[in-house]
């Protein structure tokens, strides 16, 4: 399997978990208050929201590459 066709299912996956979750979320760390030795810090919820658009872009770039990178000629 070439570089190519991993590349073109990788943006297929990708894209279908674009578009069946929506988005991601990831936890943040944060520094609420240093004062010389002792630190306060918090944890926030991030949450990135992948649009549809972009979804269906991956999967259709993905399935191009895996038809056109399978011809050579």
């Amino acid at each position: 399997m070439n570089a190519t066709r991993i590349i073109a299912i990788v943006l297929i996956v990708a894209g279908g978990l674009g578009l069946v979750y929506g988005g991601f979320s990831y936890t943040k760390d944060t520094t609420v208050v240093k004062l010389g030795p002792l630190e306060i810090s918090a944890k926030e919820k991030e949450r990135v929201n992948v649009p549809m658009w972009a979804g269906i872009g991956a999967i259709v770039v993905g399935g191009l590459l895996l038809v056109m990178g399978g011809r050579k000629g």
